[in-house]
């Protein structure tokens, strides 16, 4: 992994290919909820962290949020740090998060194919944001078990 990776945080390829049962107990916990996650962002000075609903999705090795002109994608342009989420199900209450740093997928190509396909329809005024993952973290446990058995995986720095 080069510097400009670790200082950015990796894919969610990366995280694939790093550590595949997380990633995919990861990508299990964002399907069930069709995309929603939480999604809290900060920005330089600002007291405490703001939490937003979002929806984001897995396309070619990426996550990805598409985000309309608000608090959250002004955050995510000035700080870029943010932590996700995964809604948790009362059934079988799992919990999966990341944090990292947000990369802005400028318009073209990658931003097209991401649109193709996704929860809802995108037009120009969405803004497409890559979730590089510098941290992730699975909790697992049966509905009366506490606590729950961690996995975690990092990008080394």
């Amino acid at each position: 992994m080069t510097t400009e990776t670790r200082a950015g945080g990796a894919s969610w390829g990366d995280l694939v290919t790093a550590a595949p049962d997380l990633a995919a107990a990861g990508s299990r916990h964002l399907d069930r909820a069709h995309g929603a996650a939480l999604l809290a962002t900060v920005r330089g000075g600002l007291l405490a962290p703001r939490i937003h609903p979002v929806t984001v999705g897995i396309v070619e090795g990426g996550l990805y949020v598409f985000l309309l002109d608000s608090a959250k994608r002004r955050d995510l342009v000035e700080d870029g740090r943010y932590a996700l989420h995964a809604h948790q199900d009362q059934a079988a209450p799992d919990e999966f998060s990341i944090r990292g740093r947000s990369r802005l997928v400028a318009p073209g190509e990658t931003r097209d194919r991401v649109a193709t396909g996704w929860y809802f329809e995108v037009d120009d005024t969405y803004w497409l944001f890559e979730l590089r993952v510098q941290a992730a973290i699975l909790g697992e446990r049966a509905a009366d078990e506490w606590p729950p058995r961690y996995t975690r995986w990092s990008v080394a720095t």
